[in-house]
């Protein structure tokens, strides 16, 4: 069996492994970034503990997932961004519109929301565009075409923000791309980039997450912050 065999064996294994509803269930639910226990998991897949323990060890084989073990507890979380990207490209996939897109996403996962560790929904796009506008983001010419790097101004812009670039730029992931928005159907920043913009707007309380899901609300602190910084209105809460 030569290499191109072996890679497309590899690529239907991966599929398979999240073909199956129960495991695609769990592992959009673990999108948000939280670590769960097989316990929680088995409730989200609707199976048993025992079935659940069966299909966690399957993605996890694939590299799908990872597991943490702290006392008597193991965790489990999405095996890195890359994985949450395969899932947020799938959920473009499955759902692509033959005519005129119209979304029909719940209103408080459309309007903003984390994907794995970056900002989503019209909150994450409307990001991505005025960064474009405002020429905080360059292309980068580079085997993968959807590259991005910061202009000067754009670094100026997050070392306002007390985001040390050059530390961005040594950890092992991409740095910025473009990640395609399942529920806008158009950009919003993946990578060290987006994780970054999320973890400012988290510390300096600009949005705050929801407890039981992927959404997350503007304040009113973040709402005055982002027209001021950035010249985005914003409405406060759930767009």
């Amino acid at each position: 069996m030569n290499v191109e065999q072996l890679d497309e064996v590899a690529v239907a294994r991966v599929a398979g492994a999240i073909g199956e509803p129960a495991r695609a269930r769990m592992l959009f639910c673990l999108m948000d970034g939280h670590a769960r226990t097989s316990t929680e998991l088995a409730v989200v897949a609707d199976v048993s503990p025992s079935t659940a323990s069966a299909h966690l060890n399957r993605l996890k084989t694939e590299r799908l997932v990872k597991v943490i073990t702290q006392g008597k507890h193991r965790f489990y979380s999405l095996d890195g961004p890359k994985v949450a990207r395969v899932l947020e490209g799938l959920s473009v996939l499955v759902d692509q519109p033959r005519r005129k897109f119209v979304p029909n996403t719940p209103t408080r996962l459309r309007a903003a929301r984390v994907c794995y560790d970056h900002l989503a929904g019209h909150l994450g796009v409307s990001l991505h565009d005025r960064f474009k506008e405002l020429k905080w983001l360059s292309r980068v010419a580079t085997d993968a075409d959807d590259a991005y790097d910061l202009t000067a101004g754009g670094v100026k812009a997050l070392e306002a923000l007390d985001v040390d670039v050059e530390e961005m730029r040594g950890v092992r992931r991409r740095f910025a791309y473009v990640c395609l928005d399942w529920s806008e159907r158009r950009p919003h920043i993946g990578g060290a980039l987006g994780s970054a913009l999320l973890h400012a707007a988290l510390k300096r309380k600009w949005v705050t997450r929801d407890l039981d899901s992927r959404a997350i609300q503007v304040t009113n602190a973040g709402r005055r912050e982002l027209l001021g910084r950035f010249g985005l209105d914003i409405l406060v809460g759930r767009l």
